[in-house]
This record gives C-alpha cells, structure tokens and sequence, in this order.
C-alpha cells in the first residue's frame, strides 16, 4: 500500500444536508488542490486540525459569501476536537473531513 494510503473514508460536510456525504480522491489516495476546489465550491481553502490525524478542510472564504451557511456538522466537530475553539469562531460553508495523509 503506498505510504500516504490510508483506510479513512473522506466525508464532505455541507451545511444544507443533515448526513456527511462519503467522498473520495480521484485518485485514491490524496486530495490535489483544484480536485478540492471543485469540491467545496471554493478558490481558497484553510486546513483545520483535528487531531494528529484528522483535518477539516474548509473554504477559506466561505464567510465572505451571501448568503454564508454555518456548517453545524463540522462547527460541531471543530469545537468537540478543540474545545478552545468554542464560542471564539464557527465554520460557514462546505468542509471536507479526512485523513492528514490524504491531502498534500
């Protein structure tokens, strides 16, 4: 298995559905920078650490947007992962939760 393989399924989270919707890159292994793009509907993107494994990546300028949807799923996971994040900020637009090692 090559080295940034990883058993991790990606799940997008979009603020107008309820259920993480499984994703995966196209090449079956890391996310490429314009394949994020197209996913997240964005031109910039902002990588928020989880763990020592997971991230959300997110639209950098998501709350720029109109009209800008807070993302409940992945806020949530945010404030549960880093509890000092809490009240400070939230997540607007669509995230993708994966593995660290899936996108260079």
């Amino acid at each position: 298995m090559p080295a940034t393989a990883t058993t991790y399924q990606p799940q997008l989270l979009d603020p107008h559905s309820a259920e993480p919707r499984t994703v995966s890159p196209a090449n079956g292994r890391s996310f490429r920078l314009a394949e994020l793009y197209q996913l997240l509907d964005c031109q910039t993107i902002e990588v928020v650490r989880l763990s020592d494994e997971l991230i959300l990546i997110i639209d950098e300028e998501g709350k720029f947007r109109q009209p800008a949807y807070l993302n409940l799923l992945a806020t949530y996971l945010w404030y549960h992962h880093q509890p000092q994040a809490r009240g400070q900020d939230s997540i607007v637009g669509r995230a993708l939760l994966c593995h660290d090692k899936q996108f260079k």
